[in-house]
């Protein structure tokens, strides 16, 4: 004859109390931003003062509170987790953009910046359908042949570029590459100030891209797409079709540089 079954374990059993009380204290202080005392807070969590004190003393030893003349306000540990769940929730929400924007272009869509003197792919949206070209060689490194790094190169200052250009060389990629330095930097200054930038095959074979610029603040940023080189007749109509989509969400896109 089988065992009787064992009862269904009470989820309330395995939750440990102090870590609630603490939880509620937190949220506690952070409603309100002026800080409040001890005694206060014990009300609003509904815990009595001789508890409260002690929670509260170990979450200020430990940086998620911190006192001064008697109030109690977020510490440093508590901050540093509220910023990281804001970054994420930004990183997702141009995920998100850059997908809808895959979906309704038909095409991969790829987001970055430049800073720190380098080229930085933030986000990149594709599908089994529109697939990503493959980074064979390092972006940060071949920003001459790729429609991505010659839009933000384009956004550069002379002295900027030629820095770029000194530690990145002009080298040929394929045999559609620019061929040298000074004949990359006259074709950059030609580049319209929002005009979509395009290249075709000199990353990668088979492959048209173009980009567009978007500048948040002080620092280049880029949407780009790339297709096939068949299709390479939907290029610019795409690019603009993006372009005219990004207005509607440049603040998106412009906080999330700090993703």
């Amino acid at each position: 004859m089988p065992a009787p079954a064992a009862p269904p374990e009470s989820h309330s059993g395995t939750l440990i109390g102090s870590v609630q009380r603490a939880m509620r204290l937190l949220e506690a202080v952070a409603e309100r931003g002026h800080g409040a005392p001890a005694k206060q807070l014990a009300r609003d969590a509904g815990l009595a003062l001789p508890t409260a004190y002690h929670l509260l003393r170990t979450l200020v030893h430990e940086g998620y509170l911190r006192r001064e003349k008697g109030l109690f306000f977020l510490g440093e540990a508590a901050e540093r987790l509220s910023s990281s769940g804001a970054q994420e929730k930004r990183r997702s929400t141009v995920s998100e953009t850059l997908a809808h924007w895959r979906d309704t272009i038909g095409a991969p869509v790829y987001y970055a910046v430049y800073r720190d003197g380098e080229i930085d792919v933030l986000c990149v949206a594709d599908s089994p359908n529109n697939p990503a070209v493959e980074e064979w060689a390092d972006f940060r490194e071949t920003g001459h042949a790729h429609a991505v790094g010659q839009c933000l190169l384009s956004q550069l200052g002379d002295e900027a570029r030629r820095d770029h250009l000194d530690r990145y060389p002009v080298q040929s990629i394929t045999p559609y590459t620019v061929r040298d330095k000074e004949t990359l930097l006259r074709r950059l200054d030609r580049i319209g100030r929002m005009e979509p930038v395009v290249e075709r095959q000199e990353y990668a074979l088979g492959t048209a891209c173009a980009a567009i610029p978007i500048t948040a603040g002080t620092t280049a940023g880029t949407l780009a797409i790339s297709l096939p080189v068949h299709q390479a007749d939907r290029l610019l109509p795409a690019a603009h079709q993006l372009q005219a989509e990004v207005g509607k969400l440049l603040g998106t896109l412009a906080i999330s540089i700090s993703i």
